[in-house]
């Protein structure tokens, strides 16, 4: 599985990009079928709050790539919030699978 984390309009620091891994490693061990992960980190507008938004989309082969955007206070929040709705979806889609 490869992940892929770009910082948009800031620098980003080694303890968030070993929590970005440590997520992603964890979700992947729960959906082993996972190829991809793209994480694009960025800062909305730096003077408010609420400004850190993350855009997670995961690519698994032989469906459509899903992908969500959720803002917070902290990246590691704005991350959390998006892999849990991630993880919504990829139930949706297991079941779907499961049916055919």
């Amino acid at each position: 599985m490869d992940i892929n984390i770009k910082a948009i309009h800031f620098d980003i620091s080694d303890q968030l990009t070993a929590f970005v891994n440590k997520k992603a490693e964890r979700l992947a061990r729960r959906f082993p079928a996972i190829a991809n992960m793209d994480f694009n980190l960025r800062l909305v507008k730096p003077e408010t709050a609420m400004n850190k938004e993350a855009v997670i989309v995961i690519a698994v082969p032989r469906t459509p790539d899903l992908a969500a955007t959720k803002t917070a206070d902290t990246f590691e929040e704005a991350i959390d919030l998006a892999l849990e709705a991630l993880e919504r979806q990829l139930e949706k889609q297991k079941e779907k699978q499961q049916a055919k």
